[in-house]
């Protein structure tokens, strides 16, 4: 049909019909159908002629398929191209006059690529993949084609139908698209222009009907494209316009342009159409015009019928409503004479009896003013005279004839009673409302004062009655049963539960009157600031004066009213009294202030849940409002107006908030007290201590039992106090210790029934707590009920040391079987160790720095006892003149008496320590093995002075081993015995009866052995080094030998020693049989026995010199 693919090419590319939206672009609309209007009327025959040649489906030239094989040569796209019409344009010049037509010299040579050859067999998976799809899309192409033949069977009516959706002009296959999926097919077949192929199956299908419909009627709006029916059409659109124009040129390029040689050397795409030359686009342009003036004109045809039947209907419509109009009108006329005639003379008579009835009414609301204004003369009068309940009664009368409700008392006059009216808004009556509330305020101020006296003297009843022994007996109750332990239930219930019925019956006049008042929320909150005051005073009043009695005594009565004290005299002269309280007033002092406080609050609690029975018992219903009827059913007696007083009650008093705001007013003022007493507090003795720590902890506890609060700074105070007191009292004992060491002499004490008591209480603390250690924390009890003895400990205070140089009977004490001959060192430390022990009995919860301080207890007594002992410090310290071994063996009693007690302490100290809330096992630990550490240094320390015994007798060996080499053994003598022997044996039998008195068997025997190993050595070596020439010699050693056997044989630990000695002494002997004497040797020897009778004279000397100093000292 065409004459060039070029132009064929322009035609089909364009594809203005695709139902998208193109974006709009903001130029001023213009008319679609303006542009065109010269050319819209030309031929009507061949504007459908040729529509018809492009749109008709029987077009010869779309039946089979352009070959375009020969135009697809390089020196082919260099041509210029040719438009629609089929003729070249007259700008653009001859091919040969601009272009040279390529030559091979110019074509690149184009190299063959190898096509690989594939196997058919390779495709089979892929074809039996998509032979399933191919199917399926081939029959969706059949029953496309078949609703497109139906579509095209409907004809005119569809056509219709399209154009009236939406009052618009539209075609109608285009909505049956839009509601599914278009295949390719149904797109296809929609399209005003599409592809020969795609036309092709349409053609087949259709049959001669398809053209006798378009003779009949006009040709379908499907025919034309979509965009002119776009609500949103604006040719001014770039993409509008080319839509419309088929993307043909507005303005042909100028010939030689870049646009021009681009297209002239082939690197532009096809050239576009002129839009001034195509005249096919303008033919189209009318067609469509021509369409829908035809659909318009039919559609207008088809509904004007209906139009003026409607219009002729609202005609009629028209004439009844005006003929209404006029009825209406005369129906007015005659009510208005009806109204005139009739009505207006019964209003008259309506009228006037409302006006008789208004004065009757007035009547009777005057008489009822004059009741109220009687009633408030009479509320008034009542409660001058003191008469509360009556002036409630008329108060509430009084109410109820203000709101025009029914009075019990009867009003004046023989007449029925008058008609009340609720006169609570009136003007007239805004003062009596305020006298009302003036009365009923004064009225709950009246019971508030009734029921501040009757509860605050309630309360100080309570605390001047209340038994302090009684009081303290339930403290320790509480205390031993929130650690565990049990105790004796009481018999009675406390004393702030007791004597209620008195100030129940007390309490249900005012608490009702309170309540008729309106006053019990105004009394609740007066009674706690009541409470406060009264609690603050509990706590100042057992205080001493604040002024000075004696300087007072000294002025006069003028002097004094002159000079007024400052504030803060008075508080340093309180401060001076209060330091100077002795143990006993300051314990009274604080039990006073803590029990009057803590029963004060107890009886509180008592007072609240006797006003919470009283309020449930009251019993009276809420007063009715103005818009409840008086005859409504009353409540039954727990009604709601019990529970508005209870919940009155409760938010007004507080409860918690005001038992909290007690405890912490009353914990401040009394850590004010203590802190200034703290010097005071840790110096004092152990039981008082443990008393006053006792008491402080049972007042914390009953605080916090009370309010719930544990009191912080309380705690904090007396916490401190603990930790100087261990401190002190460690401290003390230490020095106390120290002291008694330095001027002890070391002798064996006696160990009295009284020591016996405290070793029996410490040997038993590892399994069990002594109860003398917790008798000083029955505070119940007096200090001198709790002291059974009347010596000087009378006041808790340690007993003094009694040095009495008279002979008195030493006891020993016994553990396990085992005596120990004690000097007073020893019974002091038994003594601090069990003021120790007490301590942590008493405050369980310091146990870890109250052992610490014991530990340090024990390492002094350790090292003072090495210093005065073995380092010879009592020689200065106590006068004494040498450590004998007297002194040895009693240290070393002392320190194997406090070894054997330090595994008792340590179980006690573990079973306190691991036994708190907050148990620290890696703590008691590392106690434990603190007190392992000190056992093994006095076991490290006993062996040293067991050691010292060796090395004493050891040097006393050497010493007359010295003297055994100068005797003159060939001299005869008198005395069967040589001198150095006698001492010898003498100092060791001293040496072991000193020991055998104050040591064990096996400690002397240990000790013993090495003392005659040390006699073996040196004497042996002694004898082996003397010669013995003569029988006389060797008989004087024998003699020696026999009396040291015949001594000290019986002793344990003496062994072989004897037989060692003799044994040598015989080998001399047999010596001396083989060995003949020479004259020279004679000479030698008797100048060898003048020397040595010298040297054993001098020996002798300084022999008998020392065991003398030995038997004095034992």
């Amino acid at each position: 049909m065409f004459s060039s693919t070029t132009a064929r090419k322009s035609v089909d590319s364009l594809s203005p019909w695709s139902p998208t939206s193109p974006a709009e672009f903001p130029f001023h609309p213009q008319s679609p159908t303006a542009s065109h209007a010269r050319v819209r009327r030309g031929s009507t025959a061949s504007s459908i002629h040729s529509i018809g040649g492009q749109l008709d489906s029987y077009s010869g030239t779309w039946s089979h398929d352009v070959l375009e094989t020969g135009q697809n040569a390089i020196s082919t796209l260099l041509q210029p191209p040719i438009v629609r019409t089929g003729l070249q344009p007259h700008t653009a010049a001859p091919a040969s006059s601009t272009h040279k037509p390529p030559t091979a010299r110019d074509i690149p040579p184009v190299t063959l690529t190898n096509v690989p050859h594939v196997d058919a067999s390779e495709f089979k998976p892929y074809l039996t993949q998509v032979g399933a799809l191919y199917d399926q899309l081939r029959r969706m192409q059949e029953s496309d084609d078949d609703v497109n033949e139906q579509a095209l069977r409907r004809g005119r009516a569809d056509d219709f139908t399209g154009a009236r959706d939406d009052g618009h002009l539209r075609p109608g296959t285009r909505t049956s698209s839009s509601t599914r999926p278009m295949s390719a097919t149904s797109a296809r077949s929609a399209s005003p222009i599409d592809s020969p192929t795609s036309r092709a199956p349409i053609r087949r299908r259709a049959s001669s009907g398809y053209a006798r419909k378009q003779a009949h009627g006009p040709p379908p709006l499907s025919t034309i494209p979509n965009v002119y029916f776009d609500g949103t059409f604006h040719l001014e659109n770039p993409r509008t316009f080319d839509i419309v124009t088929e993307k043909s040129e507005v303005v042909t390029p100028a010939p030689g342009s870049a646009t021009d040689k681009k297209s002239a050397n082939g690197d532009a795409p096809a050239p576009r159409k002129a839009l001034a030359t195509n005249a096919i686009l303008q033919e189209k342009l009318s067609w469509y015009m021509d369409t829908v003036e035809m659909h318009l004109i039919s559609s207008i045809s088809t509904a004007s019928t209906t139009f003026f039947t409607a219009l002729g209907s609202l005609k009629e419509l028209h004439s009844e409503a005006a003929d209404s109009v006029k009825r209406i009108k005369t129906l007015r006329e005659e009510l208005a004479a009806l109204d005139r005639e009739i009505a207006t003379s019964g209003l008259d008579i309506v009228q006037k009896q409302r006006r008789l009835e208004n004065m009757r009414q007035l009547n009777n609301a005057i008489r009822q003013l004059q009741d109220i204004v009687e009633s408030v003369a009479r509320c008034e009068s009542l409660v001058e005279a003191g008469d509360l309940p009556g002036a409630l009664d008329n108060i509430h009368i009084l109410e109820n004839l203000i709101a025009g409700r029914s009075v019990t008392a009867s009003t004046e006059g023989t007449g029925a009673s008058p008609q009340l009216r609720d006169l609570r808004e009136a003007v007239a009556l805004q003062g009596v409302n305020d006298d009302i509330s003036t009365l009923r305020y004064r009225i709950g101020k009246a019971f508030e004062s009734q029921f501040l006296e009757i509860l605050l003297g309630d309360l100080r009843r309570h605390v001047s009655e209340g038994s302090t022994r009684e009081v303290l007996l339930r403290w320790s109750s509480a205390a031993m049963r929130s650690r565990g332990g049990h105790t004796r239930d009481q018999s009675t219930f406390p004393a702030y539960l007791a004597k209620t019925d008195d100030l129940r019956s007390q309490l249900v006049p005012i608490l009702v009157g309170l309540h008729r008042s309106k006053h019990i929320a105004v009394a609740i909150a007066s009674y706690r600031e009541v409470v406060m005051r009264e609690i603050r005073n509990l706590v100042k009043q057992p205080l001493p004066t604040s002024h000075d009695d004696d300087n007072e005594s000294m002025i006069s009565a003028s002097t004094a009213n002159s000079k007024r004290l400052t504030q803060q005299e008075k508080s340093s002269i309180l401060a001076r009294n209060l330091r100077a309280l002795d143990e006993q007033d300051a314990e009274e002092l604080f039990m006073k202030m803590y029990i009057s406080v803590t029963e004060t609050l107890r009886r509180l609690t008592t007072q609240v849940k006797i006003l919470f029975d009283v309020a449930s018992s009251i019993g009276e219903t809420p007063t009715p409002t103005s818009d409840q009827s008086p005859s409504q059913l009353k409540s039954p007696p727990l009604n709601s107006a019990n529970r508005d007083i209870q919940e009155e009650i409760h938010m007004a008093m507080d409860m918690a908030n005001l038992l909290s705001q007690g405890v912490d007013t009353s914990q401040d003022k009394i850590v004010k007290v203590l802190r200034v007493r703290s010097e005071q507090s840790v110096r004092l003795p152990l039981v008082w201590f443990l008393r006053y720590f006792t008491l402080n902890l049972y007042f914390a506890n009953e605080c916090e039992s009370i309010s719930g609060r544990g009191g912080i700074s309380l705690k904090t105070v007396v916490n401190a106090h603990i930790k100087d007191f261990i401190q002190s009292h460690g401290d003390a004992e230490k020095q106390k210790l120290a002291q008694a060491m330095e001027s002890d002499q070391w002798s064996a004490k006696d160990f009295t029934e009284e020591h016996n008591v405290l070793l029996g209480r410490i040997l038993e603390s590892s399994t069990k707590d002594s109860p003398s250690w917790t008798e000083g924390s029955q505070i119940w009890l007096s200090f001198s009920e709790c002291q059974k003895d009347g010596d000087a400990k009378a006041n808790g205070r340690p007993r003094a040391e009694s040095n009495g140089t008279a002979k008195e009977k030493v006891r020993s004490a016994i553990i396990d079987s085992e005596p120990f001959i004690l000097p007073n060192s020893a019974i002091l430390c038994l003594e601090g160790m069990s003021h120790f022990l007490h301590l942590v009995t008493g405050i369980p919860s310091m146990a870890s720095d109250i052992s610490a301080s014991l530990v340090a207890y024990l390492q002094l007594f350790n090292s003072r006892c090495t210093q005065l002992i073995l380092g010879a410090g009592a020689t200065r310290s106590a006068g004494l003149k040498n450590i004998t071994t007297r002194h040895l063996a009693l240290a070393s009693q002392a320190l194997a008496f406090i070894s054997t007690l330090i595994p008792h302490v340590r179980e006690f100290v573990r079973r306190h320590a691991a036994s708190g809330p907050h148990v620290n096992n890696a703590s008691v630990a590392a106690l434990m093995g603190e007190f392992d550490k000190v056992k093994r240094q006095f076991l490290e320390h006993q062996n040293n002075i067991y050691d010292k015994f060796v090395e004493i007798m050891s040097g006393r060996a050497t010493v007359h081993a010295k003297t055994m080499r100068g005797v003159a053994w060939e001299q005869e003598t008198e005395t069967k015995v040589n001198v150095y022997m006698e001492i010898l044996v003498k100092e060791t039998v001293t040496l072991h009866r000193v020991l055998t008195k104050h040591l064990p068997e096996s400690t002397v025997q240990f000790i013993m052995s090495p003392v005659f190993d040390s006699y073996k050595g040196q004497i042996g070596s002694s004898l082996e080094a003397s010669e013995a020439k003569s029988e006389t010699a060797i008989n004087r050693m024998e003699s020696d030998i026999n009396y040291l056997i015949a001594r000290l044989g019986k002793i344990d630990g003496f062994g072989t020693t004897g037989d060692h000695l003799l044994n040598i002494v015989k080998s001399k002997r047999a010596a001396q049989a083989a060995v003949k004497s020479s004259p020279e040797a004679q000479v030698e020897n008797k100048d060898g026995n003048s020397k040595d009778l010298k040297a054993n004279g001098t020996t002798d000397e300084d022999s008998e010199k020392k065991p003398t100093d030995n038997s004095s000292s034992n």
